[in-house]
């Protein structure tokens, strides 16, 4: 019993190490390590805030040390698509993605939209951000990116 205890945290340990070693790329300036983030938006209501992290997230690691991907599906793709507005701010103002995609994009960060949301929402492909890349499914690509060792946030 105390033999199998052991091994099994003898595992845990090992484990998390792996972990520890896939999440990292290298050390970074400021006390953080290099890392690679997918960000997975679904919700419209929330990818203001979601947009937000992102620009805080590379002000804290520096734009060098961090690789992010925004994986966008369901109303959260919406986004993704040029015309759409979020929800308004304490002044009244509706908030109007482009110019923080764009912003971002120029700072590095990449942004996907689901293929079966556009079909399924009946999205103009000519209305996508010119920033945005097709992919064929959100959710596949969020567990694909976890697959390829990128740390995964949902706000």
């Amino acid at each position: 019993m105390m033999q199998s205890s052991l091994s099994k945290s003898l595992v845990l340990g090992v484990s998390l190490l792996g972990l520890a070693f896939t999440a990292q790329a290298g050390s970074a300036k400021n006390g953080y390590d290099k890392q690679k983030v997918v960000y997975h938006v679904n919700n419209i209501h929330t990818a203001t805030g979601a947009l937000r992290n992102v620009k805080n997230h590379l002000n804290a690691t520096g734009d060098e040390n961090v690789e992010v991907i925004v994986v966008t599906h369901s109303s959260g793709a919406f986004a993704m698509v040029d015309g759409s507005m979020g929800k308004k701010d304490s002044n009244g103002k509706v908030y109007d993605f482009r110019d923080t995609v764009a912003s971002l994009a120029n700072r590095g960060v990449k942004f996907q939209i689901c293929a079966n949301t556009i079909r399924g929402k009946k999205i103009d492909k000519n209305k996508v951000s010119p920033y945005a890349e097709i992919i064929p499914s959100g959710v596949a690509h969020v567990a694909h990116l976890q697959q390829q060792g990128y740390l995964y946030v949902k706000p």
